[in-house]
């Protein structure tokens, strides 16, 4: 199943179970900047999707809260979140990459990380190919 597609304030929730592990609904609220807190009722609406979508699941109940975790790792929602990127560029990751670069936001230590990873795949496809 492909990992479910997740709404801003969904991604937020999920970052709040990333960073914080297993929380009620009023802890992952209180977890929200002051300024930007939404309100309880928004965040139980919201927790209610992210499970229906089965990002998060109940893991038990103390006293009257239930506890939620997540299902999905934080590596597969932003992988779903950057093919979905992609798609709007028509899968061409030059335009993103110019703009990274010209904008500052690209080093050449990035670069250099990039080009090894794609020697490691390249040596990775050569050697399932020769077995």
């Amino acid at each position: 199943m492909p990992p479910p597609k997740l709404s801003r304030l969904e991604l937020k929730i999920m970052e709040t179970l990333w960073d914080h592990g297993a929380s009620s609904i009023r802890e992952i609220q209180e977890r929200f900047p002051l300024k930007k807190r939404p309100a309880y009722t928004t965040v139980q609406t919201t927790v209610g999707r992210l499970e229906a979508k089965k990002a998060i699941a109940r893991v038990k109940k103390i006293g009257g809260a239930n506890i939620y975790d997540v299902l999905v790792t934080r590596g597969t929602a932003q992988s779903r979140l950057i093919d979905d990127f992609l798609a709007l560029f028509g899968g061409r990751v030059q335009p993103i990459m110019a703009h990274f670069a010209e904008a500052g936001k690209l080093t050449l230590e990035d670069v250099k990380r990039v080009e090894q990873h794609l020697r490691e795949l390249a040596a990775q496809e050569k050697k399932d190919g020769k077995s």
